[in-house]
């Protein structure tokens, strides 16, 4: 009887791991799992879901920002006028460096306008020769401050939709973790009713509940490491206009004022 009741035991336990997919059935261990697990589970392939496709899109739009930047810099620096720069901006339009410029252009432009407006009202000053002197600047610390503010679109434009990887990578192992508890508590509670604490009863209730862990930290590792790489590129990019800045105020000092 001993025997025969030990064989029946571990028949009981093969068929409970063939139906609980202990060897890796995952897709078995969710499609049984509670309506609570699986509600974790939905909200937890969400958060996975939209933080990829903020990577992918970040992804593409950072290289065709830096493929933008390069062109850019190129035109910008074999120009001669910054009309010529200003016309060759459509085509280079998902560099960050493009609303600075334009930024920069535009109050250049108005201050100069300004200028010239004074002095064909009968301001006008000739140089020695008898040429008319060209309009300065009146200030160069408003054309600093445009850029600025030019600046400060463009860096969050860079971060738009950034930390809600952030956001993914802090708040789905809490919620894995919730669904694991949860489903602990469940295997628990069958176990209470059952009055038996084999292998073959908890262990089915134990992996349901740990799919929620390991779903939690599958959405999770991704977004902390495209987190930490994106906030690196928004860096650089910062770093690549403060210096674009500095670059059209030496210019904009030398020519005009």
């Amino acid at each position: 009887m001993r025997t025969l009741g030990c064989l029946l035991a571990l028949q009981v336990q093969g068929e409970a791991g063939a139906q609980g997919g202990v060897g890796g059935d995952v897709v078995g261990l969710i499609i049984r799992s509670g309506p609570v697990a699986k509600v974790i589970l939905s909200v937890l392939l969400l958060f996975s879901v939209i933080s990829w496709a903020i990577v992918l899109y970040k992804l593409w739009g950072f290289r065709r920002a830096e493929r933008h930047t390069s062109s850019f810099l190129d035109v910008f620096r074999k120009s001669s006028k910054f009309s010529e720069v200003q016309a060759a901006c459509r085509s280079v339009g998902e560099s960050p460096l493009v609303g600075i410029f334009q930024a920069g252009y535009a109050e250049l432009n108005a201050q100069l306008r300004h200028a010239s407006a004074s002095d064909t009202q009968g301001h006008q000053t000739l140089a020695p020769g008898g040429t008319a002197v060209r309009p300065r600047l009146k200030s160069l610390q408003a054309v600093d401050r445009a850029l600025l503010r030019a600046a400060a679109v463009e860096m969050s434009k860079l971060e738009r939709r950034v930390g809600f990887l952030a956001t993914t990578a802090s708040i789905t192992p809490f919620i894995g973790l919730f669904g694991t508890v949860w489903g602990i508590m469940g295997a628990f509670q069958r176990i209470g009713q059952m009055a038996s604490t084999n292998l073959a009863y908890v262990a089915p209730g134990i992996a349901e509940a740990l799919i929620a862990t390991a779903a939690g930290l599958f959405a999770a590792i991704p977004a902390v490491y495209f987190y930490n790489f994106f906030t690196q590129r928004v860096k650089q990019f910062g770093s690549d206009m403060d210096d674009f800045a500095l670059e059209f105020l030496n210019i904009s000092e030398r020519n005009f004022t």
